[in-house]
Order: structure tokens, then C-alpha cells, then sequence
């Protein structure tokens, strides 16, 4: 189901509205949304996929307006059905009009949402729009939910229900539990602004999901996509960029930004990217240091590498310094690209894929402790009121961030002289 129409009459809002969730950002102001936003809601016990597009302009030559046109088109093609929302409290435009001309031409049923109708005056000056001689009209504000429920009611209505396939059931033995689905790996783009991050999303799924542009700033929304390919599968989170606090400037870029860092809160791992030709700055040290206190996987990916002069070392020397930044985390897989070229771009999903593989990693106890108490009888431990300080045992906690439980006769001495050894 793809919520279309032109700039500014309540798309996002009845999308995020169905989802029941602050999935897409809304603002007074047009043009907020630009990708396309999937979510997947539910009603009267049947489920089905929503769209959020961007305003659809016709013959506009602004950039932004050109690729949201684009993004439109693919998502009236990929949908069953179309929302076609107006806005009462304007009435009918030009663009209203053209968009209907478009959408007569296609043989999706078609539901004419009247947004903004949040009274019997506003009701009466939207019957206008049965002009447009559409079959389905309904009239609704989606702001305060009055109308949607007669809306998914006559969506739902056209869907089919799907036969659920007979399954044999096996009995579990007594005191057995089920075995829990393994859980696709969650692998969130992030970086500054114009580091090339939804160029790097393109890339990877091989068509144009999100608008790419040189303007920093083009992407707001955070962008799920499902890769399934060569025998991967995974989810790409595509974020906007991540900039000092000191230069937000508006609402839009704000609550950008708190998506992102919602976006690295939902991922298991985090590729950052890194401008190869701006060099690595404070603020690529500061969402690495986001991610690993948050306990991410972390793979840097150093992206234009093809705009960067290069001698016999650059890049050995380019990772030495970027390792000193770093530091501690001196083993964090370090990759060199071209998002644009396509460099490299199958290596940097194998390393997220091993990363993820290497955070689910359960060490036995017994070889834990076997290397651990080793490492630890090496370190020469200090003596605390005549008694030595002591590891007795080291036991790998079960969660999803690898934790490590040590039981020790002191455990105030122990964080003072051990954890930084450890």
C-alpha cells in the first residue's frame, strides 16, 4: 500500500499513523520526505506493507523534487493499492489534478484520502474532490485518527487471506524449550554528513534505494532495506548524518539526528564511514566511541579512497594513524573503498557479517577459563592486607553484548589493578 501524493498533505503523518509509531519525521514545512519509508502494519487480523513517499511535483527541475519523482514511481509500481491523499483545507490544485492523471492510468484500486478534515465545514468543502471520479473517497485527519478506521476497514476488506500451510507439529521432550529463529544481523550506516553513506547503501543492494546528492543533509529519515543476495541476509539501516552538536541548526536535522542515533541502538553492527579525502576528525572518533560505549560491532569503512592520491604505503600509513585515533580498539577491521566505483563493497559485508558472527560467540567455560586464570597468573597481583588479590573463576554472561562475570576475594582491589590489565 504506497501513500502518494503531492507535497505537504499528511502523508507521513498517516503513515506513521498506521505503524503506530514516530517512524517518519513531520514538519509544517514541505519536502521533509524524500526516500521511500517501508513499515508494516495490521488491522481486523490481516497484515500488509505501508509506503511513505516523498511530495510528487510534476515537471519540476529542483533536484530533490526530480529523485523524489523517481522514488514515487517505484513505489506506485511496487504497491497493490495506492492512497492518493488531498488536503481539504487547500482544495484541489494543479498538482492534485496531475497526480491523478497519472495515478487513472494505472490498474491499482485507488483510495482518495481527504486529509485535514477535522470538521463538518472542511467536510463539506471536500466533496470537491469526488470530481476527480475516483471510486473510493473517504475523508479523515489523520493528525487525530477520525475516518482511518473506515479507511483500513475498506483496505483490509480487499485483501485476500493467504491459506496457512498444515505443519507437522512435533511434541517437545518435558522440560525442552523451542528453538528460537535465528535472528537477521541489523547493520547500521553511519557517519558525518555527505561521508557517502546512502551512496554505500546504493551500492550494496545495487539500485537506487535513496537519493544521493552532494548537499549534505539529503537523507533525514532512517532507511531499512532487506539484502538477500549470494546467500546473505541481513537488514541495511541507511542514517542521516551525524554533525557536531554545535552546528544544528533546525528541527528537521535534529530529530534526524535522534533517529541515527536510534538506528545504532537497533543495529548489531555499525559500519562508520569516514571521508577518505576530508581525513579522519574529531567527530568520526566521537560516533566510534558512540558505537563501542553502546557495545556495537564496529567495521570503519574509509570511503573515496579513489579520490585520494596514492603512494606505495598511503594505505598502511592511513591505518596506522586512524589505529593511534582509535586506540584501544587497535582491531577493529579497517577497509578501504569506493562506493562509487563499487571497491571493495562485498568485502566490507562479509567483515560486518564475520563482526556480528564474532559478538553471538559463546566461549565454553572451561577454555575461558583455562586462557584467562593463565593470563592473569602472569600479571604479578597486588597484596591487600597480607592476602593476594585472586581470580577464582571466569564465566561469559548470557547476553547480547559479550559480558564476562569474574569471581575474585577482592572485589574492590580488583577493579583498581585489573580491569585495565584484563
Amino acid at each position: 500500500m504506497a501513500i502518494v501524493g503531492r507535497p505537504n498533505v499528511g502523508k507521513s503523518t498517516l503513515f506513521n499513523r498506521f505503524l503506530k509509531e514516530r517512524k517518519a519525521i513531520v514538519d509544517d514545512i514541505s519536502g521533509v520526505t524524500r526516500d521511500r519509508q517501508y513499515g508494516v502494519t495490521e488491522w481486523n487480523g490481516k497484515t500488509f506493507n505501508v509506503i511513505d513517499t516523498g511530495g510528487f511535483v510534476p515537471d519540476s527541475r529542483d533536484m530533490f523534487e526530480t529523485e523524489i519523482r523517481k522514488q514515487v514511481n517505484i513505489a506506485i509500481e511496487e504497491a497493490n493499492a495506492i492512497i492518493f491523499m488531498v488536503d481539504a483545507a487547500v482544495g484541489l490544485t494543479d498538482l492534485d489534478s496531475s497526480m491523478a492523471n497519472m495515478l487513472r492510468r494505472s490498474t491499482k484500486p485507488v483510495y482518495v484520502c481527504v486529509n485535514k478534515v477535522d470538521n463538518s465545514t472542511r467536510a463539506l468543502e471536500g466533496t470537491e474532490f469526488y470530481s476527480m471520479g475516483f471510486e473510493h473517497n473517504f475523508f479523515i485527519s489523520s493528525i487525530s485518527g477520525s475516518g482511518t478506521g473506515e479507511l483500513l476497514d475498506a483496505i483490509t476488506a480487499d485483501i485476500k487471506e493467504e491459506p496457512k500451510a498444515a505443519t507437522a507439529t512435533e511434541e517437545l521432550p518435558e522440560g525442552a524449550e523451542p528453538e528460537e529463529a535465528p535472528s537477521i544481523p541489523k547493520i547500521a550506516i553511519v557517519g558525518q554528513p555527505n561521508a557517502g553513506k546512502s551512496s554505500l547503501l546504493n551500492a550494496m543492494i545495487g539500485q537506487e534505494r535513496t537519493i544521493v546528492s552532494e548537499i549534505a543533509g539529503t537523507t533525514r529519515d532512517t532507511i531499512h532495506t532487506h539484502y538477500n543476495l549470494f546467500q546473505k541476509e541481513f537488514i541495511l539501516i541507511d542514517t542521516a548524518g551525524i554533525r557536531k552538536k554545535s552546528k544544528e541548526k533546525d528541527d528537521l536535522e535534529f530529530y534526524s539526528i535522534i533517529r541515527a542515533v536510534k538506528a545504532m541502538d537497533e543495529a548489531d553492527v555499525c559500519f562508520i564511514v569516514i571521508d577518505a579525502h576530508k581525513g579522519v576528525t574529531g567527530q568520526d572518533i566521537t560516533i566510534f566511541s558512540l558505537a563501542a560505549r553502546k557495545g556495537k560491532g564496529v567495521v570503519v569503512l574509509v570511503n573515496k579512497w579513489d579520490l585520494v592520491e596514492k603512494e606505495t604505503n598511503t594505505a598502511r600509513d592511513y591505518e596506522k594513524n586512524l589505529k593511534q585515533k582509535l586506540a584501544p580498539f587497535t582491531d577493529v577491521p579497517i577497509l578501504f573503498i569506493s562506493a562509487k566505483e563499487k571497491t571493495r563493497i562485498f568485502k566490507a559485508i562479509e567483515s560486518g557479517l564475520e563482526v556480528f558472527e564474532s559478538k553471538r560467540r559463546r566461549i565454553p567455560t572451561s577454555q575461558l577459563n583455562e586462557v584467562m586464570l593463565k593470563a592473569v597468573a602472569a600479571y604479578h597481583a597486588p597484596v591487600v592486607r597480607g592476602n593476594t588479590v585472586k581470580i577464582k573463576y571466569v564465566t561469559q554472561l548470557p547476553t547480547p553484548v559479550p559480558s564476562f562475570a569474574f569471581f575474585t576475594n577482592y572485589l574492590n582491589m580488583f577493579f583498581i589493578f585489573f580491569l585495565v590489565f584484563i
